[in-house]
């Protein structure tokens, strides 16, 4: 699929011109700076030396002073307390981090996930009366509840305190519970609204620790969890959460939980190496895995083990079920892509929504992107479950698809979501009338250039600046993630450097050099495509778009190209 090279302008060009002379660097790392917002010395001392003494004060939160209160009384007089979590990642790494925290204090604590299928997302009343059997005192949300109006007045009704600790946007109404804590309430003044569910439930853990007096390091043992939730949950890392990410990362690669360090001896990421990039793509599938596939009890008994033992057999089941949730997803694409070359024109379809009831709930978003990935264009993918249509979808950028929701509400029991992404339900006579006004609406709103997807560049670079002290600044920049990404180059005029060749599952290998530089390795995932037209061009110049990344191959570092796009143009 071609894509449209889009560079990024800093607001202020002069920012950049003078940063590259007061900190003496190369012109291309002061662009990426500028990019970032950072126009002067104190700025980029900040961003490359990010501290915890710059973490804000958990008081500042709305409602902190009443949980963190409640909590510390829990502990001082031992009562009974029920964490209440949400499945995917950020939830179960917020409930391991509130339950062992709990925990240590010798209280008898407990925890409720509820099931993806049978109960779906967020407080239910199952969850309540499981409290209450369990003689709770306190019920401690996390990753979930800001909009669980019903079921805090039911808790209330039968006497159990709720602490809610979200980071979902707030509705119109708060839930009457004990203490909301939610840095996107509109009447809540703290400096940072990007937490993680996870990072929230920190918050009240800092905020707790001082209630009782007790050193930071007693809430930093669990940065780790953190870290972790805030790669997964694609929030962004700018501010409080880049001191966290940077925080978490040093205590993974340093002295990771019993259960964490099981996994990554079971999956092979060397301690030592861990990256926001191994999070993403390796630890956080197989701890969401759990709860895709159903039940996220054993990613949060990996994360609470001490046990050793107990931690190799919960790595070995996570890793059993990522690989039967990879199954599924590969079969359902599959599925997916039969049924838009048998079933519909893509040319005259704006959206896709695709329907098939024996699809598995636990894998249609993934599917819903990778759709996405493939055509660009809106995806939704539509399932069938006790006779009610369920769903994800995924958008592209200009087709906001929460809104687009919004506008089939009157065909909807239950829609929710965000601008990329969204769930919904509904009654199966309504999906052919659905996919049709989805379409309607998305070919009103989109235009031909909207199906080419763009990339968004951050610089020209020529391959000579590669050199060692460039690749120090550059790591200066990480942890990436959204709001930091890895910075995008593009080097024009590269020659090819011998044969390109087809490496793995069909991915694009080969060297290239420009203008005398040094040669560097260059690698396409999923981009095998390319091979045959650089064979024929091997003695023409190519125009490519990269990230640059550390490779480890056989106890060797080297700087490699993680090619994004490649323009092939013959020249006379």
């Amino acid at each position: 699929m071609p894509y449209r090279w889009v560079y990024s302008e800093p607001s202020r060009a002069e920012y950049a011109n003078n940063l590259q002379q007061e900190l003496k660097i190369p012109a291309e790392i002061a662009q990426l700076l500028s990019l970032r917002g950072i126009n002067n010395y104190e700025q980029a001392k900040s961003f490359f030396r990010p501290e915890k003494k710059s973490l804000h004060d958990p008081f500042l939160m709305k409602d902190m002073e009443k949980a963190a209160c409640r909590l510390s009384d829990a502990i001082r007089n031992h009562h009974k307390v029920v964490i209440y979590g949400d499945y995917d990642v950020d939830g179960t790494t917020a409930v391991s981090i509130m339950y062992t925290f709990l925990q240590r204090f010798g209280l008898d604590v407990d925890y409720y996930i509820p099931h993806r299928f049978k109960e779906g997302y967020g407080i239910n009343p199952d969850g309540i009366k499981y409290s209450i059997e369990k003689n709770a005192d306190l019920i401690v949300s996390v990753d979930c509840g800001i909009t669980a109006i019903e079921e805090a007045r039911y808790a209330k009704e039968q006497g159990l305190d709720l602490i809610i600790c979200d980071h979902h946007n707030v509705g119109d109404q708060l839930p009457d519970a004990l203490a909301v804590l939610d840095p996107k309430r509109h009447d809540c003044n703290y400096p940072f609204d990007g937490l993680s569910g996870a990072g929230v439930g920190f918050k009240l853990v800092q905020a707790t620790t001082q209630k009782l007096g007790l050193p930071e390091s007693v809430a930093n043992q669990f940065l780790d969890l953190v870290a972790i939730s805030i790669a997964s949950d694609i929030v962004p890392i700018v501010d409080e959460n880049r001191i966290l990410m940077r925080m978490g990362l040093e205590l993974i690669n340093t002295s990771p939980r019993t259960g964490l360090r099981a996994l990554l001896n079971k999956i092979n990421l060397p301690i030592g190496n861990i990256t926001t990039s191994s999070i993403v793509f390796s630890i956080g599938p197989r701890i969401n895995a759990a709860g895709r596939m159903g039940d996220a009890t054993s990613a949060v008994e990996l994360m609470i083990t001490n046990d050793e033992t107990e931690a190799v057999r919960y790595a070995n089941e996570l890793d059993s079920i990522n690989s039967t949730r990879k199954d599924t997803d590969t079969e359902t694409m599959t599925q997916a892509m039969d049924m838009i070359d048998r079933e519909f024109n893509l040319d005259n379809l704006s959206a896709m929504v695709l329907h098939n009831p024996e699809w598995h709930l636990g894998v249609i978003g993934i599917v819903a992107s990778r759709l996405v990935d493939a055509h660009y264009r809106p995806a939704i993918m539509l399932s069938t479950v006790d006779g009610k249509i369920k769903g994800s979808a995924r958008s592209i950028k200009g087709f906001n698809i929460y809104d687009a929701l919004k506008e089939c509400e009157d065909l909807l029991e239950q829609f929710g979501g965000h601008e990329f992404a969204a769930g919904l339900t509904m009654d199966i006579c309504n999906l052919e009338e659905f996919r049709s006004r989805i379409n309607r609406i998305a070919h009103d709103i989109l235009t031909d250039n909207d199906f080419t997807p763009e990339i968004e560049i951050d610089s020209d670079l020529e391959l000579s600046k590669i050199d060692v002290k460039f690749w120090k600044l550059l790591t200066q920049f990480e942890p990436f993630g959204p709001g930091n990404s890895r910075p995008v180059f593009v080097s024009r005029d590269v020659c090819v450097e011998g044969v390109p060749t087809i490496v793995g599952n069909g991915h694009l290998k080969m060297k290239v050099k420009q203008n005398g530089s040094p040669v560097f390795d260059a690698i396409g995932f999923n981009m095998h495509h390319y091979e045959p037209h650089l064979r024929n061009c091997r003695h023409d110049k190519v125009d490519l778009a990269y990230v640059l990344e550390e490779n480890f191959w056989n106890g060797r570092r080297t700087i490699q190209m993680r090619l994004k796009d490649i323009h092939i143009e013959q020249r006379n």
